[in-house]
This record gives C-alpha cells, structure tokens and sequence, in this order.
C-alpha cells in the first residue's frame, strides 16, 4: 500500500521525525525496512536519516500484512455500513463476542470480518479491531482494515476525538431520572467475580451522560455518550442509581420481559477518516427486540 506526503515546512526537518508526525511509528517503520516496504523522497529511496527540504515529496511502500493464521474463519455474512481502502463499518448484532477467546477461537466479529477480507481477495486481512462491543450489545463497530489506518485511529481514541452514543432500556426506579444528566462514579473489579465489576471508592474515573428519551412507569429509553471507556461501564453505573438494563440479569436488570440480553445499542459512531480527514457520521436503528419494547412505552 502506497502513501504519498508533501513537505510544505520553512525549515529542514528530518525524515524520521516527520514521518511520526503523519502517524507512522516505530513499529511501523521497523515493519517498511525489515518487510518489503520502501521510502521514496521525490523518487529516489531514502533511509529516515535524510533531511527534508520545502517541496519535497514523500512516498512510502507499506508491504502487505497477509492474514493472521491462527484466527479461523466465519463464514456468516456480516452487515457493512461503510467500507473503503482504509476503515469498515459494521453492525454487530447481539450475542457475537468482538474478538476470539481462548476457549471460544471462532464465531466472533473478527472471524467473520476476515472471511469478508478473503472473499474480497484483500491483500491486507489482518484484522483490526478499533472500537468492540460486549457480546450481548449491538450497534456499530470500527475495524481499520491496515495497520497504518488502525495506528492513526488509535491517536483519535486517545485524544477523545471519537464519539460514540448507545439507546439502552432500563428497569427499576426509573422515575429518578432527569432530562439529562452524568454519572461520575469509579469503577473497579468485583472480586466475587472473574468478569463483573462494581463502584468501587478504590476504581478508576468513569463518566457517563446521559439524555432522557421516553419513560412510563416501569420503563425508560435513554441516550447515552461515554466519555470514559470503563469495562461494563454503561450498565455498572446504570444499575448503581438503581436503573439497571432490562435483561442485565449480571446487574439486576429486569427478566421479565423478551428480551434475552442486556438491552444497550451503539446506534451512532463519529470520528475522522484517518486519511482524507472527512469528518464521519454513522447511525444504526435500534434491532428489532429493543426497537419492539420502546414501542411499549408512551412518553411522560
């Protein structure tokens, strides 16, 4: 894969530097000296050494990535919302796990995405996984679909410029909630459990906002953004003010009605294609066993 940068500074500036400034970094370099990939300053190849002057051109050679061996393929159709040379978009549905597991190798988003990348005959099908879901959530997905595009992606996650809303349901004293609200409330391990966690004077900062949407009686509809990226955090934070998820039956969510997951939905991804710097917009309508449920439920 080939990228082509202009130099457009005053002042001399060292190849090697001006590189990590467009996101490429030592592992990536490493991969472009020892893999097949080569640099170019206006055509004549380079080593990260050289210094760049005002109007030179620079192209790099990123060599391919092939596949990862050991991750099996799923043949399971996948549901793209966008796709291009750099980034897909997909809608996961409920009850597939992101990424394989030890003891669960197949079957995930990942394994479906690389029988994606193999039908397409990509020369890249290492797949990236950018933002993931838990399995019983839906909604959107970002894989980048190289190393060089999930390098530039992950500096957009650092630095909080994605932006990624949920719909959920919840149960209990739903009545307690206001219009719009955050909850700011630590979250750590529970060490009852391998996987559950708790507020917990002694956890990390967590930050969940939060838009009221429709309520009655024993239901509401909300819209949430995270502004932290804590493990089970939307539904840890929710059952700690006393609204668990419906179907959370980990934190106390109702059971009571046909819903057989935690009802949370990515419906809405933002962030900045890594390459054309566009600003992006997805949105995912609510699947069909929450999107029947707030039908139930009459605005008050």
């Amino acid at each position: 894969m080939e990228f082509i940068f202009d130099y457009q500074k005053e002042h001399t500036q060292q190849l090697k530097s001006f590189l990590k400034e467009q996101g490429i970094s030592k592992g990536l370099l490493a991969k472009i000296k020892f893999q097949g990939g080569k640099i170019f300053v206006n055509d004549v190849i380079q080593n990260v050494l050289y210094y760049l002057k005002s109007g030179d051109q620079v192209r790099i050679i990123i060599p391919d990535e092939g596949e990862h061996e050991t991750v099996l393929l799923d043949e399971t159709p996948i549901d793209i919302v966008f796709e291009d040379e750099h980034i897909l978009v997909v809608n996961k549905p409920a009850g597939v796990s992101s990424i394989p597991a030890q003891y669960h190798p197949n079957h995930t988003m990942a394994n479906r995405v690389k029988a994606h990348y193999k039908r397409q005959g990509y020369v890249n099908q290492v797949v990236h996984v950018v933002t993931r879901l838990d399995r019983d959530t839906s909604g959107l997905m970002l894989f980048a679909k190289h190393g060089f595009a999930h390098a530039k992606l992950d500096v957009q996650l650092r630095e909080k410029n994605f932006v990624k809303k949920y719909q959920a349901l919840l149960s209990g004293k739903v009545d307690t909630l206001v219009a719009h609200d955050w909850i700011e409330l630590p979250i750590g391990r529970d060490y009852t459990s391998l996987i559950k966690r708790m507020v917990s004077e002694e956890g990390r900062y967590a930050n969940t906002e939060y838009w009221l949407e429709k309520r009655n009686d024993e239901l509401a509809l909300v819209d949430i953004q995270l502004h932290t990226g804590r493990t089970h955090q939307i539904r840890v934070h929710f059952s700690a003010i006393g609204c668990p998820l419906v179907g959370d039956d980990m934190y106390g969510g109702t059971m009571d009605l046909p819903l057989v997951r935690q009802a949370l939905h990515c419906y809405e991804l933002h962030f900045t294609h890594p390459f054309t710097k566009k600003a992006l917009a997805f949105q995912c309508p609510l699947p069909t066993d929450m999107a029947e449920i707030r039908q139930t439920i009459e605005t008050r």
